[in-house]
């Protein structure tokens, strides 16, 4: 098996894929990436929060104009994991409105992005719909 990165610090692989934040310990915020401070109340402390795996598309576009290099038409999206808004790409679904839709019940899933010259994977994360 290949060696494997996640391409953000706030995705952990392993057997249980899953997102951590951080949470604050006095006001209950969750927050990605490193903070010296709560946004909502200014405390100071934090401490790791699991974030829900599977959630509710609550709003998405279909992007048809993107960077070189980055194929188009996908599905960006924001989703309700049990009270955290999670932005990300829908994924493993047609980008179209028949097949994407606000409401519709998703999970985290996790794919390589690429592969550097010494095999070691880049692993994003996105939501497919739940069957």
């Amino acid at each position: 098996m290949a060696s494997q990165i996640p391409l953000v610090d706030y995705l952990v692989l392993g057997d249980n894929p899953h997102l951590q934040g951080l949470k604050c310990t006095s006001c209950g915020a969750v927050f990605f990436d490193r903070r010296n401070a709560c946004a909502s109340c200014f405390a100071t402390e934090f401490q790791p929060a699991e974030v829900a795996n599977e959630g509710v598309l609550r709003a998405f576009t279909i992007v048809s104009l993107a960077a070189p290099g980055i194929p188009v038409p996908f599905v960006a999206g924001v989703v309700d994991c049990d009270g955290m808004s999670v932005r990300g790409n829908v994924i493993n679904t047609e980008p179209d409105p028949d097949h994407v839709q606000t409401g519709m019940k998703v999970r985290l899933a996790t794919y390589v992005v690429g592969t550097d010259d010494d095999g070691v994977e880049a692993v994003g994360f996105g939501y497919e719909p739940i069957s």
